[in-house]
């Protein structure tokens, strides 16, 4: 094995051995090297028809699947998605995944005919934060945060607080740690990394697999208390050309290994179970078809012996592939399809695969091997026990638990970084304290992506954080207790002038392609105004950046007199408190180098930071920072072109639903998703070419529905669709104030033919202006996957 891989495994003891904890049939206690192990799985393998074999490989979603289902086809696996919820419901209570948990587990062990062994299925989650997929739940620090702290005992707690919320609810598998080593923090995944640097990445992935999984050598390893692990995404997710999620990574092989891979030695020696492949290409292989790397790596140089999952729908992006026909990724040594919507197709092509001798029988045999040892050594192949009655589950006191919590604030006031400090910090006891900004009471934005739902922030308001505490509600009690007070005032208005303001102001939530960045210039100026008039009127100031990756913020930083980088801590925002106040010493240290500059390009390393990684300063360094460049090119480019893009609103774009006979702009719908009942539309994720990329729109007739720009970007729109029902009524596309297009006869024509584009300019909309609005006078259905605005030459036409 390469030497860059055995030092980066180096911090993590090798010994172990694993104790069943529930399942079917009574299997012995096995070590993962006892030839016992194999000869069992042999012996339940021998006797599986090719059918339920290649049902252990398919994973879907539970919102394309029931319990019936479940029974007939007998999945090996299944996952919520980041919108995903019990019985629709992605708010529901707690007791109500365990129930599904329950419905789907017992469907799975039903007694087979013919003697078949019955072979349990499992849940798998994404609880990259904390079970943050469950109302009440502690939710962490995101990993970027974490990794500031540097501190892998605090990690592994994090995990087993995480595993154990996640047994309340009966899932035994959890999708995490992301041990990515973002190169580029444009791409809209890197709080998901724990640094640039894979020698800090390395030890705490590891601490967070010991934390989900127990540690190896722990006789309750993968028991109580536990759940399985993830090491994501094998590899190079955070290396892609300018940062482009599911993009390309290209480069020396050897040269991205030694960044790349070099987390996972240390992933593996802590024992994690299983390792999921990722979007990108590695030098125009996509992985999920990459036998030399998930094969020949993977399991040849790194030795892993657990299994290779998916990732949503990744395998329909490999050359030859469909979502429900694709071979090579079984070839290449994947293991399990995650298919989230497809899975009856991808299921009976694999199965006709098998028996016509396209896919081997041992390259299917050793993938169900690779899955049943996993559930042996979790416990789910011993006495049978539904989730309901496991250890922990159901016992809904556990979630946020004070203990939990008490966790996760330690976790947020190790992770705050001082960036800069003029005397302010820490605020004096017995202060007059102003704290203003819209984010300062909003624990949505405070928790980023992946947080009850896929992209996080939206119409999530503090209801739906019960136990919860805000940056704002942490200061309050904080300063209180200090003998001062605290005064929300979101825009920063005041009857008697305050001590001091503190500032909170940052990045609104998004997850995965959602957050790519083309540059990495903060552009949002509600935070930056504020600090500018506390400036004028001689308040000091503390400015708390929320954001998912360093960003430039020079005009900010000039107008604080305290920066501090917060990233995105979560539910417990009085350990933010606990640094301003000085209860706990500000010891955060950057895991990702500060831009100095704004521009498109990258910044990974020291040349050109403002700050490298490893900057952060104690409360005691009150050291002048030097006035900071303010120009920044892209900032002054003015309103985006394109309104609606890989899923994601531009900033200063704003979606709505207007009720029939009502004027104005009606209700808004956060990143163009929602259910407007009154207003007679609703908005869901559509997936065209990657998750959730695209909108399906269902509209009742006299529904409007609309996109506006608070500034003018100019230009004609540009409208990618697809039309879903046939219109039994008229549709018009109003545009500007004035003008409307009658789309009537084009959405007909349209039907079945798939996605189109729809240019409006101004010869069929004259002035066309900053606002387009969808109007039907009955019921219809389509598909938006961009609206962009882009320059034309005068006189082109409209086209459809």
């Amino acid at each position: 094995m390469k030497a860059f891989l055995w030092a980066s495994a180096a911090c993590v003891a090798l010994a172990g051995c694993t104790v069943p904890q529930s399942g079917v049939e009574n299997l012995p206690v096995a070590q993962a090297t006892d030839t016992s192990e194999d000869a069992r799985i042999a012996d339940l393998i021998s006797r599986m028809s090719v059918e339920r074999k290649v049902a252990q490989l398919i994973q879907p979603q539970i919102n394309s699947f029931t319990a019936e289902d479940m029974r007939r086809y007998r999945f090996g696996s299944y996952l919520n998605g980041g919108n995903g919820g019990p019985y629709g419901n992605e708010y529901a209570e707690a007791s109500e995944w365990l129930k599904l948990a329950d419905e789907m587990y017992l469907a799975s062990v039903e007694p087979m005919p013919g003697g078949e062994p019955v072979i349990p299925t499992m849940w798998g989650t994404d609880a990259v934060h904390g079970h943050t997929n469950i109302i009440r739940a502690t939710i962490f620090p995101h990993n970027i945060a974490l990794g500031a702290t540097r501190d892998a005992d605090l990690v592994r707690r994090v995990g087993e607080a995480t595993a154990v919320e996640i047994e309340v609810t009966g899932i035994d598998w959890n999708f995490s740690p992301t041990i990515a080593v973002a190169q580029d923090d444009r791409w809209g995944r890197t709080y998901e990394s724990y640094s640039e640097d894979p020698a800090i990445v390395a030890p705490l992935g590891a601490a967070l697999v010991e934390g989900l999984q127990g540690r190896k050598g722990d006789p309750n390893r993968l028991g109580a208390g536990h759940v399985i692990a993830t090491a994501k995404h094998f590899f190079g997710d955070g290396g892609t050309d300018q940062g482009v999620d599911q993009g390309e990574v290209t480069g020396d092989i050897e040269v991205l290994k030694a960044i790349h891979a070099a987390p996972y030695p240390a992933a593996i020696a802590a024992g994690v179970e299983t390792i999921m492949a990722s979007f990108n290409s590695i030098n125009g292989e996509k992985m999920h078809g990459n036998k030399s790397l998930l094969t020949d790596v993977l399991r040849g140089e790194l030795g892993f012996d657990g299994l290779v999952v998916g990732d949503w729908n990744g395998h329909g992006q490999v050359a030859g592939c469909t979502n429900t026909d694709c071979p090579q990724s079984l070839l290449a040594g994947l293991d399990i399809y995650m298919v989230p919507d497809d899975w009856k197709g991808l299921l009976e092509t694999t199965v006709a695969q098998v028996k016509d001798g396209t896919i081997p029988m041992a390259r299917l045999d050793e993938a169900v091997t690779r899955i049943l040892r996993v559930k042996m050594r979790a416990g789910l192949l011993g006495d049978m026990v539904q989730p309901s009655k496991r250890p922990n589950a159901g016992d809904y006191a556990l979630l946020g638990s004070a203990d939990h919590r008490a966790i996760a604030r330690e976790a947020v006031a190790k992770s705050q970084v001082l960036l800069k400090n003029n005397g302010i910090l820490p605020l004096k006891k017995g202060a007059n304290i102003l704290v203003a900004g819209s984010a300062a009471d909003d624990i949505a934005q405070a928790s980023g992506g992946w947080t009850l739902t896929w992209q996080g922030g939206g119409d999530l308001d503090n209801s739906y954080f019960p136990g919860a505490t805000s940056i704002w509600k942490g200061l309050e009690t904080a300063l209180k207790e200090g003998g001062g007070s605290a005064t929300l005032s979101p825009d920063g208005q005041y009857s008697s002038k305050p001590d001091a303001a503190v500032v909170v102001f940052g990045e609104e939530p998004y997850a995965e392609f959602a957050g790519d960045r083309k540059h990495l210039g903060f552009t949002d100026e509600e935070g930056l105004g504020l600090l500018r008039k506390f400036k004028a009127e001689g308040v000091p100031t503390v400015a708390v950046f929320l954001s998912g990756r360093p960003m430039w913020v020079n005009r900010e930083m000039n107008a604080a007199d305290a920066f501090v980088a917060s990233w995105l801590p979560g539910s417990e925002g009085a350990g933010v408190a606990d640094v301003l106040t000085g209860a706990t010493p500000a010891t955060g240290k950057l895991g990702f180098s500060w831009p100095a500059t704004c521009d498109f390009g990258p910044l990974n390393g020291p040349d050109g930071a403002l700050f490298p990684v490893g900057y952060g300063r104690a409360l005691t360094d009150t050291s002048p920072t030097a006035q900071l460049d303010e120009d920044c090119a892209p900032l002054l480019a003015g309103p985006t072109r394109a309104l609606f893009e890989a899923g994601r609103l531009a900033d200063g774009t704003f979606a709505f639903a207007v009720k029939p006979n009502v004027e104005g702009e009606g209700e808004y719908l956060a990143q163009m998703r929602g259910d407007l009942t009154d207003a007679g539309v609703t908005v869901r994720g559509y997936d065209r070419d990657a998750q959730e990329d695209a909108r399906e729109v269902y509209m009742r007739a006299g529904s409007r529905f609309g996109l506006r720009q608070d500034r003018d970007s100019g230009g004609a729109y540009r409208i990618a669709y697809e039309v879903v029902t046939r219109p039994a009524a008229p549709v018009a596309l109003r545009v500007g104030e004035d003008a409307v297009v009658n789309l009537t006869d084009h959405f007909a024509l349209a039907l079945g033919k798939g996605w189109r584009e729809m240019l409006i300019t101004d010869a069929c909309a004259p002035g066309l202006g900053n606002r387009i609005r969808f109007e039907t006078e009955g019921d219809i259905t389509f598909r938006i996957s961009s609206i962009t605005r882009e320059d034309v030459a005068e006189g082109t036409p409209c086209s459809f």
